[in-house]
């Protein structure tokens, strides 16, 4: 009788989870945000208590599983319409390599030894750190990488300067701009910082989408 309760609600929660994930709209393991990951491991733990613990209802199991979902697409619905809940939960992007240069700077600040740096180089197939002229570390922990053209020439990566209506600092100073400047380039086009949902430079221009363009 043990064995086909054991069965049953390993079955039974097996079909129960695939229909949770699918109902948060999951993606792969490597692109787990934190937040992502806290309810993974807690939705783990509450099916292992539920199949040991087999004196309880499943319902003991069930609602506080639903809970997390619901807490989930919240978390998610919220995080798509602020994006300062989405940097202080997600986190964002470090520039590790720039222009070919190794920014330990940011590799301290983001507890990123030299050691990782080369291991996922290696998982990538690159042999050498001179063959990247940019790299930046994901908030979910995975490195993306952009090699030199085949003459190594430089080129300018096209960091956002405006997301979600939010400056990026950061990607202004490495352009070697100010927030003044971009303020005269978005008056000659009749907007504001606040008007623009997505925008960068590339060779010396900035290209961006209007809010009113969605």
């Amino acid at each position: 009788m043990e064995l086909l309760t054991i069965v049953f609600r390993t079955t039974f929660f097996y079909f129960f989870i695939v229909l949770a994930y699918r109902i948060m709209g999951k993606r792969e393991i490597g692109q787990l945000g934190i937040i992502d990951l806290i309810v993974s491991i807690l939705i783990a733990e509450l099916v292992a208590i539920s199949i040991e613990n087999r004196e309880d209802t499943i319902f003991f199991t069930i609602i506080p599983i639903a809970l997390l979902v619901l807490l989930e697409l919240g978390l998610a619905f919220i995080s798509i319409k602020s994006r300062i809940f989405r940097t202080l939960f997600g986190g964002k992007p470090s520039l590790i390599i720039a222009n070919g240069n190794v920014n330990y700077k940011e590799m301290v600040r983001q507890r990123y030894s030299m050691d990782d740096l080369l291991l996922s180089l290696r998982q990538s197939g690159i042999k050498s750190i001179d063959e990247i002229e940019y790299a930046f570390l994901e908030p979910n922990g995975k490195l993306s990488i952009f090699k030199y053209n085949l003459f190594k020439t430089k080129s300018n990566y096209p960091m956002p300067i405006i997301v979600d209506g939010s400056l990026q600092e950061k990607a202004l100073n490495f352009i070697k701009k100010d927030k003044k400047w971009l303020e005269q380039v978005l008056a000659e086009k009749g907007l504001k910082i606040e008007d623009v949902f997505y925008a960068f430079q590339k060779k010396n221009k900035i290209f961006l989408i209007k809010k009113d363009n969605l």
